[in-house]
């Protein structure tokens, strides 16, 4: 696992990303700074990196799980329900590969909703 430092408002993070082709592809794009949207308690971003679906794919996942949604280069951090959410889990709109996880507790991310600006870097 590889640390990465995720930086909202005054909100600072630490995720640890797995041992996958998409996750190095993230780390080597490092550092990204963007526009998030919500959907939900998600929020989610373009990138630079282009990769299809891999062996990770999956729409579930859990609070907290990061994860790249091909159809938009995009990360997704997962803090809470999605509007398909049929309980507390976050439900994903379509497949995203599970590039890594928020070390503690995601669901902080709530108080940043509305946020112009995040950041991912090395930690």
């Amino acid at each position: 696992m590889r640390r990465i430092k995720i930086t909202i408002k005054d909100i600072v993070l630490f995720a640890e990303l797995a041992e996958t082709k998409t996750a190095q592809a993230v780390i080597d794009a490092l550092p990204i700074e963007a526009r998030p949207e919500e959907w939900g308690d998600e929020f989610y971003f373009e990138t630079p990196v282009e990769m299809q679906l891999d062996e990770t794919a999956t729409t579930r996942v859990k609070v907290g799980d990061i994860g790249y949604w091909p159809p938009g280069n995009a990360l997704a951090i997962f803090f809470g329900p999605t509007p398909i959410s049929r309980g507390v889990e976050p439900i994903s709109a379509s497949d995203v590969n599970l590039v890594g996880k928020i070390l503690g507790d995601a669901t902080v991310l709530k108080k940043v909703k509305g946020a112009g600006k995040i950041r991912l870097e090395k930690a």
